[in-house]
């Protein structure tokens, strides 16, 4: 069994790699390719830490098989300068089913998100959409920035993060190692004003995106709030786009932002969601006038981490990455 932390998953699957890993995966999901069920997620109740456990079975053109992702939601981790997100993807030989890799899963988590909204923006997007606003400045933050200057000439970037101290930290990454300036604003409203890109990734129970900020033709890229009673987006704000997902299951399961509008009276029950690999597909127009708002709302699917996950072995392989462990079941 191949071992692999996350500097060497970063080495295997560059972004440009995952982005195309993700869409291949999003298409075969809607084609029905994929057995998915929605995943467990626990809470002990003794804090805020969540649990989360995702199998799945995938089938693309270069990997198939069996995989699951086991991820801890851990708020405390922020203080101590850690990841809140901690967790492992494993995956198993398609042939003999032995476990083939046990892989770092916050930085898989940060690619295929990341490279889920890439292809979301590439498929809903203006053409011409290249003034960003970016809400967070964490680890999401960071793999938006990269994964979106693949996909759009960024005029623009701003800025806001509910620390100072952080994003001033973002500004600085982004300017010596992803060479993009960024401009730091002092609220969501000033972020957004004028953007034709968005990017929320923060993790809130209180939504900091409102309808009377978002530009006319503008497309989100929700990730943040991917747990029921979060929000990133108040339902005005969703109600005025036009929703697009990654699974219309987990969606109306576990997504506030989703069920708000509804249950506001804001949009009616049956409106509808239509999923990412559906209009890459051709089944859906996509964005369908240049002043239509586009949302697409982010969940994140096992799908997308085992796809990725089987990728990331093929490549570290193919590079004798990694550290080979002696797992014969």
């Amino acid at each position: 069994m191949l071992l692999l932390n996350g500097d060497q998953v970063r080495q295997a699957l560059p972004v440009a790699q995952a982005h195309r890993v993700v869409a291949e995966v999003m298409r075969r999901y809607s084609a029905g390719d994929v057995v998915q069920p929605v995943r467990t997620v626990l809470g002990s109740g003794r804090d805020a830490s969540l649990f989360a456990a995702m199998p799945c079975h995938v089938v693309g053109e270069s990997g198939t098989g069996y995989g699951m992702k086991a991820v801890l939601h851990a708020p405390g981790n922020h203080a101590r300068g850690l990841p809140t997100h901690v967790g492992l993807v494993v995956v198993f030989d398609p042939e003999t089913a032995q476990p083939m890799a046990l892989i770092d899963g916050a930085a898989v988590t940060a690619l295929r998100t990341a490279a889920a909204s890439a292809v979301a923006t590439e498929a809903l997007a203006a053409p011409d959409a290249g003034d960003l606003a970016l809400i967070g400045a964490g680890t999401q933050a960071r793999s938006h920035l990269l994964a979106l200057r693949e996909i759009r000439p960024l005029r623009r970037v701003r800025l806001w993060n509910r620390g100072r101290a952080r994003a001033e930290e973002f500004v600085a990454w982004a300017r010596t190692q992803a060479r993009v300036d960024v401009e730091q604003v002092a609220t969501p409203a000033d972020a957004l004003r004028g953007a034709d890109l968005v990017c929320t990734t923060i993790d809130t129970a209180e939504p900091v995106v409102r309808a009377a900020d978002l530009a006319p033709g503008v497309h989100i890229n929700a990730v943040g709030s991917s747990v029921p009673g979060k929000r990133e987006l108040d339902a005005g704000a969703v109600a005025s786009c036009t929703v697009f997902v990654d699974s219309r299951e987990g969606a109306l399961r576990e997504s506030s932002e989703i069920a708000a509008p509804v249950e506001e009276g804001l949009v009616p029950a049956d409106r509808p969601l239509t999923e990412i690999g559906e209009v890459l597909l051709g089944k859906h127009p996509g964005r369908t006038g240049p002043a239509e708002r586009t949302l697409y709302k982010s969940l994140g699917m096992a799908a997308q981490d085992v796809a990725s996950g089987f990728a990331v072995v093929r490549a570290a392989r193919r590079l004798r990455i990694g550290t080979e462990a002696d797992f014969t079941c």
